[in-house]
């Protein structure tokens, strides 16, 4: 199966030579080493001159060139989430999920480019396009952890290989895909109650992030006077304020995933012995962060009661709406079986809550540090109750509405199922002669059960 994309469009490299002879096709494991190594190579370029104009704004005795490259490629395979062990100070693992987005971007056009270049047509291509990109990164990346150990920091290289191969597949294998159609198009390849999840799981996400964001944004600008008061102990200067206002942008998707984690309830810590949720927090000392003045301090909180009520009201108001866009978008009513679909809704939302709560936090050294964040375990499996209730009980209140609407269509899912059982509508009940419709609920699914009609694949796409 193959895609309608014409290959010769996509691939400048297999052109013809002038002579006639066949053009010479490009292995797809060395079309898979030169992206990831331009990858590793532009990330580097991109990271060593901030590292470097804060090399020469502050002091820098006994740090040469060569310390600023290891301080540059550590930076970039923390943008891996890979942690490392500082001398003295114990593992360092609560890394900026912002910085993640700088090798995603690059491995997601690397990925687009290894399929054009290789001219590929079909998923299956596509896959082994993400493992040939895939596989010399994550080698890459486990000689970059073991070129940048010095006596201060060592990056642990088998979680760089890991992380290295993980992100490069998923950047890679979504930008390969992307290159073949668009998102419209490759989500109409997925089963139509599949697709219906899908959706309402990113509308549940959706607003989960959207409230989180707002409610740390609320946090931070309640507690200004705070935060300028950090900023202004810490004496950063030009150059060293610039790159503290980058290492905050960094982590703004920390704190968003923390204030969802405060919704749904378990909340999150920030030492051994803390803890920060909508019934109170309970915190001790604090590094000199600045972004750090956002949260909230004393037995009871800072937040009235009222607005906890609201707080733990937002994930269960997600469930409601991911459940009607679940509803709106399945292709038939399934009576019994909606509350189901909403509710792996629910559980889809709690593993994407539950991952990214475990990747947020991490320790900050061996000492009362060594706990900082939420639990994912926790995070994930209140999502999954707390979204996943309101989503079946939105979905199957919204199903049995919506054939009550439709009674001739209830009926006809009420007889069991045949293939070419349908039912008729009268546009006009008063006249004999009105228009009659004939329904096929299932049509939609049986389209593909047809005998001698190819299984839905990249060949569907117009």
């Amino acid at each position: 199966m193959t895609a309608s994309a014409r290959p010769s469009a996509r691939s400048g490299s297999r052109q013809a030579p002038p002579d006639g002879s066949p053009p010479a096709a490009r292995p797809l494991v060395v079309t898979g080493a030169v992206a990831a190594c331009a990858v590793v190579v532009t990330g580097l370029v991109i990271l060593t001159p901030l590292v470097l104009a804060g090399w020469i704004a502050a002091p820098h005795a006994g740090l040469g060139l060569t310390g600023v490259l290891r301080t540059a490629t550590g930076l970039w395979l923390a943008a891996h989430h890979v942690g490392f062990a500082l001398r003295g100070a114990g593992r360092i693992g609560m890394l900026p999920l912002g910085l993640v987005l700088l090798p995603g971007a690059l491995l997601w056009r690397a990925g687009r480019w290894v399929v054009r270049t290789g001219g590929m047509s079909s998923l299956t291509e596509v896959g082994y396009a993400g493992v040939a990109l895939a596989a010399p990164y994550a080698v890459l990346c486990g000689a970059l952890a073991l070129a940048s150990r010095s006596a201060l920091a060592a990056p642990s290289p088998p979680q760089a290989v890991v992380a290295g191969f993980l992100l490069a597949l998923c950047a890679g294998v979504l930008g390969g895909a992307r290159a073949l159609a668009p998102w419209r198009r490759l989500a109409r390849l997925l089963p139509p109650r599949p697709r219906s999840v899908v959706l309402g799981t990113a509308g549940a996400l959706a607003v989960l992030g959207a409230a989180g964001a707002l409610l740390a944004g609320a946090s931070l600008a309640t507690h200004l006077t705070e935060f300028n008061s950090l900023n202004a102990a810490l004496g950063a200067g030009v150059v060293g304020s610039v790159l503290l206002l980058l290492a905050q942008i960094a982590y703004v998707p920390n704190a968003v995933t923390w204030a969802v984690c405060f919704m749904l309830g378990p909340g999150f810590a920030f030492g051994t012995g803390t803890v920060v949720a909508p019934t109170g927090a309970a915190l001790g000392s604090l590094p000199m962060f600045p972004m750090l003045a956002a949260l909230p301090t004393g037995a009871q909180g800072s937040v009235p009661g009222w607005a906890s009520a609201a707080v733990l009201a937002v994930p269960y108001l997600a469930g409601v709406f991911g459940g009607l866009l679940l509803v709106r978008a399945a292709p038939t009513p399934a009576i019994e079986m909606a509350p189901f679909w909403g509710f792996a809704c629910g559980a889809a939302t709690g593993c994407v809550i539950g991952v990214l709560a475990a990747f947020s936090g991490g320790p900050l050294g061996s000492g009362r540090l060594a706990a900082v964040g939420p639990s994912g375990w926790q995070a994930g499996l209140v999502a999954t109750l707390e979204v996943g209730v309101a989503a079946a009980v939105t979905a199957g209140v919204a199903n049995w509405l919506r054939l009550r609407r439709e009674p001739e269509l209830a009926a006809a899912l009420a007889m069991p199922r045949s293939p070419g059982d349908g039912f008729t509508v009268t546009t006009d009940a008063g006249d004999q002669d009105g228009h009659r419709i004939f329904l096929d609920p299932w049509a939609e699914d049986e389209a593909w059960e047809e005998p001698g009609r190819p299984l839905p694949g990249p060949s569907e796409l117009p």
